[in-house]
């Protein structure tokens, strides 16, 4: 369960207060208690008919109404009037504070009576009973900056404090809650993500982060690496990109390509690369040469390395490559700028030119 869910079930729970206070602002004490009363027994009633039970926790609400609203109308004098919201607060702090610190745990009786047969986790009832004392205590605060304010600030200011101020301390809490809450779910995110050192143009190592923010857009330089195979009668081997792929999915690709993760060497990096994606775990590469390429989601310097031989055993993962065959050379410049291979294979290819009609 959510802590959406646990307000919403919050605010049936205490239902006969939320109507009472409503009512009271609307039409005074005496209308806001009978229609909050009311609206007690009738969930007492339907709980007893629909449920075929007695509920005793909604009597403990329509009860605490019946308190608040004799309060409310004790203190309806002139010179008390202004002194009425202090004791609100009050019933509401005890209420809170009664839930949270308190061994009764009260909320997750209020929650279980609305939610049958659903058992709340212990970090759901101890999360209730933080969010009950910060409640309570932003209840007494109110309290006593009511007090302070019905005897030393005008009328005006009185008003402000009285009413708006409440809702303003609560909505202040629920947004920290809710900015807390986003960064501890970033945190983590980043914590389980895959990290990327970050280089420089020589690729000497300047930091790291996580994959999120290193294909977030261009500006954060990470190695990865290529490896072309080269078979003995010239043909180029390439791989088809899986449609699940993040980046150009479905399109023709180099044979073997990969990010290296933070701390892992380059050659590392390159026998993982192949053995996950292909299978091949027998070759032997040489380095061709080393590049700055940039798109709209990523900066990577790129390793690019040749190996050369049949390799009759390739061994294509699914998840990662849907398709793999040699090509030959002259097929490839034919299909070169018509969206059959990826960008970065296309630019990579006339880089290696030299070396494989050289090799």
């Amino acid at each position: 369960m959510n802590r959406r869910q646990l307000f919403r079930q919050l605010a049936i729970g205490l239902l006969p207060i939320l109507v009472f206070v409503a009512a009271d602002a609307i039409w005074g004490s005496m209308v806001g208690l009978a229609v909050a009363v009311g609206s007690g027994l009738l969930e007492l009633a339907w709980t007893w008919i629909a449920q075929k039970r007695f509920d005793g926790l909604i009597l403990i609400d329509t009860l605490l109404v019946i308190g608040m609203g004799t309060g409310s109308l004790l203190l309806a004098s002139p010179l008390l009037f202004e002194l009425k919201p202090a004791v609100m607060d009050l019933f509401m702090a005890g209420f809170f504070g009664v839930a949270g610190f308190s061994r009764l745990d009260l909320m997750a009786m209020m929650m279980r009576r609305t939610l049958r047969g659903v058992e709340l986790a212990p970090a759901q009832v101890a999360a209730m009973k933080r969010s009950s004392r910060i409640l309570c205590g932003i209840f007494i605060f109110h309290a006593l900056a009511v007090v302070f304010a019905a005897w030393r600030l005008p009328q005006g200011a009185w008003a402000f404090v009285a009413g708006p101020l409440l809702y303003l301390l609560i909505a202040c809490w629920l947004a920290g809650e809710f900015v807390i809450g986003y960064r501890k779910k970033r945190r983590f995110a980043a914590a389980d993500d895959e990290w990327f050192d970050l280089v420089d143009t020589e690729g000497r190592r300047i930091g790291r982060a996580p994959r999120r923010l290193c294909h977030s857009g261009p500006g954060r330089l990470h190695p990865v690496i290529h490896l072309h195979l080269l078979s003995d009668d010239g043909r180029l081997y390439l791989q088809k990109r899986a449609a699940t792929k993040e980046i150009q999915p479905g399109k023709w690709d180099t044979a073997v390509g990969g990010h290296v993760s933070a701390g892992e060497a380059i050659e590392a990096a390159l026998a993982r690369e192949a053995r996950e994606e292909l299978g091949l775990t027998r070759f032997h590469a040489r380095p061709l040469l080393r590049y700055v390429w940039q798109s709209a989601v990523e900066s990577e310097l790129v390793y690019v390395f040749l190996a050369r031989g049949n390799f009759p055993d390739l061994t294509l993962d699914p998840v990662e490559v849907e398709d793999g065959r040699f090509w030959k050379i002259r097929k490839i410049r034919e299909n070169l700028g018509r969206g059959v291979f990826t960008p970065n294979f296309e630019r990579e290819f006339e880089l290696i030119q030299m070396a494989l009609t050289g090799n």
